[in-house]
């Protein structure tokens, strides 16, 4: 207890999932969090679980995000911690049944006949607007959200950056493009920004999570099984073996982590 302890903590995403299980955390660890979500009422209802403070915010929009810093330097004046969690995987629900039903096929395919007639085709039907929405999410919200973070951090020459990447971004996934090039693209900003802002304090690092039980991950449950038993430890991963990740970069323990990635997934994949 009391790692975290007088800090104040910035959370993308952490109404639920994820980004809850790690505000939880750092609350119980003494940071004051500041609980983002792009429904304030979500971010309302789990900011009073842990005494922390709400306010929404879309981070795709550039506008959306000055205002909420703006509002953080009035009610705060300072910022200790960002975490960049919020994202969304960009696939409807029809497309994951899609993927499921080809993916088995090909099991099939390459266990009775050892070749695949079935093939994965996603991405000469991805639109622009799909494009763009997921990399505004994942990427711009990001780069938007650093930025305005580093005002605060550059002139108190210290802070902690936890950019939430994923297991895809390095290892490489298909059937969903938009979300492993934009996976990758945050481990590329949070290497390049730790160069960039260290000599100041700053540490920035990513968190690649591979499979964890959540809302997102719910649709493959077909899938799920046969992940988990590729994995060394048998198991999915919980959204707590990702937050205690992030407290641990967040604290002091890692004062000389940066540019680093750390990887809770159950050692499904072993290179970051």
């Amino acid at each position: 207890m009391g790692r975290l302890e007088g800090k104040i903590a910035l959370i993308r995403g952490a109404a639920k999932g994820i980004g809850a299980a790690m505000a939880q955390r750092f609350a119980e660890e003494g940071a004051k969090v500041i609980v983002n979500d792009l429904a304030l009422e979500n971010a309302r209802e789990m900011a009073s679980h842990i005494d922390g403070y709400a306010i929404a915010a879309d981070v795709s929009d550039p506008s959306s995000v000055a205002a909420m810093f703006n509002e953080i330097a009035r009610r705060f004046a300072r910022l200790d911690i960002l975490v960049n969690n919020a994202g969304i995987s960009g696939m409807e629900l029809d497309d994951v049944d899609e993927l499921i039903e080809k993916r088995q096929k090909q099991i099939e395919e390459i266990s009775t006949t050892g070749k695949i007639s079935t093939f994965i085709d996603v991405t000469v039907s991805i639109t622009d607007d799909h494009w763009r929405r997921v990399q505004a999410v994942h990427v711009d919200g990001t780069f938007h959200c650093c930025r305005d973070a580093l005002k605060f951090m550059n002139p108190q020459m210290s802070g902690s950056i936890i950019n939430i990447a994923s297991v895809t971004g390095t290892s490489g996934k298909g059937g969903n493009l938009p979300y492993v090039t934009a996976k990758a693209a945050i481990l590329g900003m949070t290497r390049a920004l730790a160069t960039e802002v260290g000599p100041r304090g700053i540490r920035v690092n990513a968190i690649a999570p591979g499979w964890i039980e959540t809302e997102m991950t719910a649709p493959f449950k077909p899938l799920l099984g046969g992940i988990a038993a590729q994995s060394p430890l048998l198991r999915l991963g919980t959204p707590d073996d990702v937050a205690w990740a992030a407290v641990y970069l967040a604290s002091d323990e890692a004062k000389f982590m940066t540019g680093q990635v750390l990887a809770p997934n159950g050692g499904l994949y072993m290179s970051q």
